[in-house]
């Protein structure tokens, strides 16, 4: 069975993840076309039901993690961080590179105008609209061996694995309620703007990652019988988030529906069970997409790297026809030449750097 069908729940939770991060930085650039009110809504609804990407994605990084290191201790840790420096930090060090120097114009912040400034770009995600995310996840890669150490410590044992459920949850709720009083329309609106890539910001999905694994065997039974009760919830959380994001009103502006509110955690934490519930029915029904998605999930990171990169130039190249066409046609059509490129480019490069390696 696991030669036949490879994806596990953290692979199904990378390819959910990247392509909702792509189709988000998409809807930033189609968002510009849309003439009427019910456009700039329905794309903020989408954007919305999306908004999943990067909480996703560490959930699938930590449970993957966790389920291919049983037992992994600080012994691991070399062996564990030269596999990730080649998979991850090295993609990553490129294509900072490649958006700082070839595409200078998406930085975000304050560009760089000297060696000095040109580091701090380079390190603080600044580089490109996107990289803040992966600025976060490479500290979740880093500080691993705190998750296994966790994984160890729980053992399968229900009220530990209670307790430290319960105290990321209200770890996280505090961090999210800290982050919407003081800083999202507040007083540190832009002086604490760094605080969305340092990762306590997202402590909690890491952990969910890991006691899902460590308590699959009693935890998917209930998914898969209580599939039904897990979308309604994410349903009623996506109506709650949703009106909350439209109540500022027009021109419906993404950067008010952050990850980092208090009710964003608990829709989050409901999409992250509807696709390990959507994941186990794969399973079940023997689905061709279990292999399909763990190589999707291969080359997400590279292909997520990429993307907007790709976006960019896809909208420059085509400016002069992107206007005749209706701006959700525009949606589908950007949205599937940035995926295709991305990974296209993910593998390509992949498949060069084996080569020319060997």
């Amino acid at each position: 069975m696991k030669h036949l069908y490879p994806a596990d729940v953290g692979d199904y939770a990378k390819t959910f993840a990247v392509l909702a991060v792509m189709l988000q930085s998409v809807l930033t650039v189609v968002m510009h076309e849309a003439t009427k009110g019910s456009q700039e809504f329905l794309f903020g609804g989408i954007y919305e039901l999306v908004k999943y990407a990067a909480p996703m994605f560490i959930f699938g990084i930590m449970y993957s993690t966790i389920r291919t290191n049983p037992g992994a201790t600080m012994m691991n840790y070399p062996l564990y961080m030269r596999n990730r420096w080649h998979m991850l930090f090295i993609p990553s060090i490129w294509w900072t590179f490649a958006y700082l120097l070839l595409t200078p114009q998406l930085q975000r912040g304050r560009p760089y105008t000297n060696l000095g400034t040109f580091c701090w770009q380079f390190i603080n995600g600044n580089a490109a609209q996107h990289l803040w995310y992966n600025v976060m996840m490479l500290q979740f890669i880093i500080i691993t061996p705190l998750f296994w150490w966790i994984a160890r410590w729980v053992n399968n044992n229900s009220k530990r694995g209670w307790l430290t459920l319960a105290l990321a949850i209200i770890f996280q709720f505090c961090w999210h309620l800290m982050y919407e009083f003081q800083v999202f329309h507040g007083p540190h609106d832009h002086d604490w703007y760094l605080l969305d890539r340092v990762f306590p910001s997202f402590f909690a999905f890491a952990i969910f990652g890991t006691l899902l694994w460590c308590f699959h065997r009693q935890l998917f039974p209930l998914l898969s019988k209580f599939w039904w009760l897990i979308l309604i919830c994410w349903g009623l959380l996506y109506v709650f988030v949703t009106h909350n994001f439209f109540a500022f009103g027009l021109p419906v502006k993404f950067t008010n529906a952050p990850y980092y509110l208090p009710s964003m955690l608990f829709y989050n934490l409901t999409a992250i069970l509807a696709v390990a519930a959507f994941h186990l029915h794969h399973i079940h029904s023997r689905s061709y997409w279990l292999a399909r998605c763990h190589h999707i999930a291969d080359y997400a990171h590279r292909a997520y790297l990429s993307h907007v990169f790709w976006l960019y130039w896809i909208w420059q190249l085509g400016k002069g026809i992107w206007s005749v066409f209706n701006p959700l046609l525009l949606l589908v059509v950007i949205y599937l030449l940035t995926v295709t490129c991305s990974f296209a480019s993910a593998y390509g490069f992949y498949k060069l750097w084996f080569k020319l390696k060997n």
